[in-house]
């Protein structure tokens, strides 16, 4: 469809396209079958039916995937109100090219092996549905615009810590494709500062090695003390992302 672009179909082959990438495998569930063009190093992909008006994504170099992107927008292949994860651009760049009407810049890290001990990390445990009147309790007060809740169909699992019947904090497990994924990780904003981040992030992540060779998380670029802890646990692995609404 895009003149001069090389054009994959399948889920395999995008993954095969972009060496296996983990963020490319947590981005794309195994039963996905997105179409996928590559230019200049850049492989951009869309899928057959948006999800939350998540149009796909891109990884490769900055100039080859706006480009491919912009080539994307003017075949009518993804549309205004859609979003695309891009490499981390330039604001001015993204608004000028596409008319942005939003632009979230965020990391997404990984790990392969298990986090340095924590202290508290043993209490971390699964929750069900019997918990989820205090997982609501708890993510109104201490996070109340995260989008992991109760109810959620792309959560596969809650994890927690309790203090007697109170609950401190909590953690979502959206994993997706072959990668495990983190999200949604609260604490009660009475118990900050405690090391309970820690021990669910570090609990969390040791639960999910069992089942994944590699468990990522998502964090906005500016929460720097969220990037030292994560860091500091060995979520080392880097790709550096701009999630961009077309205008």
């Amino acid at each position: 469809m895009i003149d001069g672009d090389r054009e994959l179909t399948g889920r395999a082959a995008v993954l095969a396209a972009t060496d296996y990438h983990p963020f490319v495998r947590h981005a794309l569930r195994r039963d996905d079958r997105p179409r996928a063009w590559v230019r200049d190093g850049a492989v951009a992909w869309v899928l057959p039916t948006a999800e939350n008006d998540r149009a796909g994504g891109v990884v490769g170099p900055v100039d080859a995937a706006v480009a491919l992107v912009a080539a994307l927008v003017a075949d009518g292949v993804v549309r205004p109100g859609q979003y695309l994860q891009l490499p981390r651009a330039d604001r001015s760049l993204l608004v000028g090219r596409f008319g942005a009407t939003r632009i979230d810049d965020w990391e997404f890290l990984w790990t392969t092996t298990g986090p340095p001990r924590q202290s508290g990390q043993e209490r971390v445990v699964r929750l069900g549905p019997a918990d989820h009147p205090a997982l609501s309790a708890l993510i109104d007060d201490a996070f109340p615009t995260t989008s992991s809740r109760p109810g959620d169909t792309t959560v596969v699992d809650w994890y927690g810590i309790w203090d007697a019947d109170r609950l401190v904090a909590c953690g979502a497990d959206r994993s997706r494709g072959d990668i495990g994924f983190l999200a949604g990780l609260t604490v009660a904003r009475d118990r900050r500062g405690r090391g309970l981040g820690a021990a669910l992030t570090a609990g969390m992540t040791r639960a999910l090695l069992t089942r994944y060779d590699h468990v990522g998380l998502g964090v906005y670029a500016d929460n720097l003390a969220a990037l030292r802890l994560y860091r500091r646990l060995g979520f080392t692995g880097t790709l550096r992302r701009s999630s961009v609404w077309l205008g």
